[in-house]
């Protein structure tokens, strides 16, 4: 047997890579699985995307190894696009790279500014993957809570009390994952403030911000913030194209140079259909938030609704495409979610998955039709 390599002894394999083949493997026995976990919307981006990366199939250089930086019009597509739904200026040349998808983003990004045993601050609850890519590279997680009773928000006091000398990055992730909290400039502001003082780098993962939100932020937008911070956003979940894998990462200059670095020896370019599509998204007007939005509106009713069958608390303000709900009896959150899911054919995230703050907490995804959401419903 060839010995992998020691890294492996502190990841796993991702929760819903194992997850989902359960569920698969249940459909397959016969099983009606309605499927609530996962953030993959199901809805079509406007046909116009489509079209436009159809069109553009019989360009010359269609097919071709692309810029590792993506082409032009893409990152002068993201620059307007930051300006006029963020109010942020960027230098299209300078503060943007494009990515496949933004979770590789991640891992550039620690491969670029982390050392073994430096350290990083990550939410509890958070995305696992922060944890999973820090591991990776040799660096050493230290957790910061979000709670509940402080509005899943960072508190910057508890921060400071830290030994923060070997810290050099810190992730947020806000609208929130899995929480659906939102910052205000004030809070982004004492966390720019935070890091400055501390020379960290602080990085915002910031692709809810559309959904079921009417006051999209970037942490770009505080004046003097792009030395210290850098933003990674996608069109995954504000224009439906999680399977075009089209991200990206906005920072300074010298900051989007180093993680250059890394993504070039990488990847050979972005296919060039799909940068063609994501012009046409970026170019979409607010008309298509609107449309989304509504869908997602009457999905969350129903939810809620759901919830309350369950017995669950939740924040009906919460944004973003799923719901966060504590639960209130003596299950875990493994034991509620399994509960649902061999007993009643529903499946949806336990909050442990996403750290200790996250049990006691599942979440929903209001990525499926309202007709399944009701058939889940009646099944309870």
């Amino acid at each position: 047997m060839i010995k992998v390599a020691e890294r492996l002894n502190h990841i796993e394999e991702y929760y819903f890579s194992k997850k989902l083949r359960e569920v698969k493997k249940l459909e397959k026995d016969g099983k009606p699985i309605i499927n609530m976990g996962i953030g993959s919307p199901d809805i079509l981006p406007p046909k116009k995307i489509s079209q436009s990366l159809q069109k553009s199939l019989n360009h010359e250089n269609a097919h071709r190894y692309q810029s590792y930086k993506g082409i032009d019009l893409l990152r002068e597509s993201i620059k307007n696009f930051y300006k006029s739904n963020y109010n942020v200026e960027l230098n299209s040349d300078n503060n943007i790279l494009p990515l496949l998808g933004s979770k590789e983003g991640i891992m550039h990004i620690s491969l670029a500014f982390l050392n073994p045993g430096d350290e990083v601050l990550i939410p509890d609850p958070g995305y696992p993957t922060y944890t999973s890519v820090t591991n990776i590279v040799g660096a050493k997680p230290i957790y910061f809570d979000l709670t509940e009773e402080n509005s899943w928000l960072p508190d910057i006091d508890k921060l400071n009390q830290l030994n923060l000398s070997k810290v050099k990055l810190m992730w947020i992730n806000y609208p929130n994952m899995p929480t659906g909290s939102d910052l205000d400039t004030v809070k982004f502001e004492e966390l720019i403030s935070f890091a400055k003082q501390n020379e960290i780098l602080l990085i915002n993962d910031n692709p809810y911000s559309f959904i079921l939100n009417k006051n999209p932020k970037s942490i770009l937008s505080i004046e003097n913030s792009i030395d210290y911070c850098m933003e990674l956003n996608s069109l995954s979940k504000s224009f439906n194209m999680s399977g075009w894998r089209v991200g990206m990462l906005l920072g300074s200059k010298r900051n989007i140079d180093c993680v250059l670095k890394i993504k070039s020896n990488m990847d050979s370019g972005m296919f060039y259909g799909v940068q063609m599509g994501a012009v046409k998204a970026l170019k979409l007007d607010s008309s298509w938030f609107n449309k989304i939005n509504d869908m997602y509106l009457k999905r969350k009713k129903i939810v809620l609704e759901i919830c309350d069958i369950l017995n669950l608390s939740y924040d009906p303000k919460s944004v973003g495409m799923f719901v966060w709900a504590k639960i209130n009896s003596n299950k875990s959150s493994k034991e509620l979610t399994d509960y649902l899911l061999y007993e009643k054919n529903i499946f949806v995230t336990p909050g442990f998955i996403f750290g200790k703050n996250g049990e006691g907490y599942i979440r929903f995804s209001l990525c499926l039709d309202e007709q399944l959401i009701t058939k889940a419903k009646s099944r309870l």
